[in-house]
């Protein structure tokens, strides 16, 4: 369709995500119900159909990106990526490196093809790369035993509740398809104790059952709960409950009703699985992602026209919908950006990115390390979360910020051997100088590389400059999380300021022996000021992943 309509959802889920209005009894058929609003709801939105049902082409990409550049836009958020291509090939790395000349701040998307290493596309270093991440809240099910018991589960379930109690039946695997259809009109009770839970719900939909109770120790349940028959998730303690009624029944029954909505939920939040993991192939020697926002069951506007889900009774249509994806996560940085650039206007798009990740949250609501579902939900790490997860109010005010300017990254273009051809397809400009070439970019996070074999001690040094934006007469103290294996020091180790916008600089150096004992490591360098005010956090990695650099290099 030649329109700039969104005939798809994803465009206007962003959008109103980044800066929706406040539209009060929202819900996604009564899940999440309240009043819907986006992160800077006084934000202007203009938005730009760069893709379509008829197909994908880095012009339009390009397009898009010039023609807001054109219309004065302050916050570009794009939530595509092209994977596997170098930055002279990539439209979203090209077009963002004209809006950061313009000084117009850039959030992109991490991808959704994690929990695998290396797999992140916007690894640009101009740009925000987003990950996406869980939050407190979790939409349920309940389910009604014969015996006046209640459970709840988890579901995302649209339709209606089940009229009444109707029989239920333990179905085991659930592996059974003519088994199961004969058992329509009834609930069907199903055990996942070998990771088939995939299978189970693909045999239960095509059964035509009364609905379905799912019995999983599988904490990685977003891409289930929203089914398209009625279907509600127990864990192994809650389905046990379940279990015993049937045994002690002689004719046992329950009901199914949904739409639930539970808030404060513990851990939280947690990495997405599918968030996309760096190293970033385009540049490995800049950590990726920077951040993780909310991505996970996120409700924001629907486009009336176009379907939000399909269940067994047939489409149906929404003003608002309930989807996941580092693309949901992309929206609620910028409109935070948006924010932060209508508090500071004079900040650069690299201010106002350190001022985000030297801010971002690496403990959870429970005041533990964020885990990683992907890691079955052992601590996180930086290559999955980045710094950690967005912490608006705490980015107002960082105190320190890395900055880096255009110089900086042309310096970066020129150290990974792009030729001046090359370049001025990034920069379209042949005005380049590549007599200080760098990879060692002025950024708020460190990546260093190890060979898997050998023993010898190795040693890497980084250099970093800082400015101070917080109060004119101000020290800051140099205080380290150790990387196992590895020394690091930080010289000098204490940072005194005399004024607003004064520059300081250090040095980081890692030592230890090339050998790892696991594929990575990371700690943290906090440069925290003595009056309790700020502390300004970056991850520090160190690992012996190989990424074959789109450039040619190998590390």
């Amino acid at each position: 369709m030649n329109s700039t309509r969104d005939t798809d959802g994803h465009g206007t889920h962003t959008s109103s995500t980044a800066a929706g209005s406040y539209v009060e009894g929202a819900s996604f058929f009564g899940y999440a119900s309240g009043t819907a609003i986006g992160m800077a709801p006084r934000a202007r939105v203009a938005m730009y159909k760069a893709l379509w049902e008829e197909g994908t082409y880095t012009s339009d990409v390009v397009a898009a990106i010039d023609q807001a550049l054109i219309d004065g836009v302050d916050v570009l958020s794009i939530s595509l990526g092209i994977d596997g291509v170098p930055f002279y090939q990539d439209p979203v790395a090209i077009g963002t490196f004209a809006a950061l000349e313009k000084g117009i701040f850039v959030s992109t998307s991490a991808g959704n093809e994690g929990p695998i290493f290396g797999t992140l596309h916007n690894g640009t270093p101009w740009v925000l790369t987003v990950a996406a991440g869980t939050m407190d809240r979790e939409f349920t099910g309940t389910v009604f035993l014969g015996n006046g018991i209640s459970i709840s589960g988890l579901s995302l379930y649209p339709g209606n509740s089940t009229a009444a109690k109707v029989p239920i039946v333990f179905m085991n695997k659930c592996e059974n398809q003519t088994e199961l259809k004969e058992l329509q009109g009834k609930v069907v009770v199903c055990q996942d104790k070998d990771q088939t839970l995939n299978n189970q719900v693909n045999n239960v939909q095509n059964s035509k059952v009364a609905g379905a109770v799912f019995i999983t120790n599988n904490t990685d349940l977003e891409f289930f709960l929203e089914s398209q028959f009625p279907a509600v998730f127990l864990n192994l303690e809650d389905g046990e409950e379940v279990l015993d009624y049937i045994k002690s029944s002689s004719a046992p029954k329950a009901k199914l009703e949904f739409h639930g909505t539970q808030l404060g939920t513990k851990p939280a939040p947690r990495v997405a699985s599918y968030s996309s993991r760096g190293p970033s192939q385009s540049c490995p020697f800049v950590m990726k992602p920077d951040i993780m926002a909310p991505g996970a069951l996120v409700l924001a506007a629907w486009p009336p026209n176009s379907p939000v889900t399909l269940v067994d009774s047939g489409q149906l249509f929404n003003n608002f919908n309930i989807i996941s994806g580092t693309s949901m996560a992309c929206p609620h940085a910028a409109g935070v950006a948006a924010l932060l650039r209508g508090v500071h206007p004079d900040w650069s798009p690299a201010a106002i990115r350190s001022a985000m990740m030297t801010t971002a949250d690496i403990l959870d609501n429970t005041n533990h390390p964020i885990t990683d579902i992907g890691l079955d939900n052992e601590a996180a790490n930086p290559l999955a979360m980045g710094t950690g997860h967005l912490n608006p109010n705490k980015a107002l005010d960082p105190g320190l910020i890395y900055d880096a300017g255009i110089e900086d990254y042309v310096n970066l273009l020129c150290a990974l051997n792009y030729n001046s051809s090359q370049i001025q397809t990034v920069t379209r400009s042949s005005s380049h100088n590549c007599s200080k070439p760098s990879l060692d970019l002025n950024y708020p996070s460190f990546i260093a590389y190890f060979a898997a074999s050998g023993n010898r001690s190795t040693t890497q040094e980084f250099s970093r400059t800082v400015t101070n934006i917080g109060s004119e007469m101000s020290v800051y103290v140099a205080k380290l999380v150790p990387l196992d294996g590895f020394k690091v020091t930080v010289t000098p180790d204490t940072l005194s300021f005399r004024q607003k916008y004064e520059k300081k600089s250090y040095k980081l150096t890692i030592e230890g022996f090339s050998v790892l004992k696991n594929s990575l490591v990371f700690g943290y360098l906090s440069w925290e000021d003595t009056g309790g005010n700020h502390v300004v956090r970056s991850p520090i990695l160190a690992t012996t992943l190989t990424v074959k650099t789109l450039s040619g290099h190998n590390y």
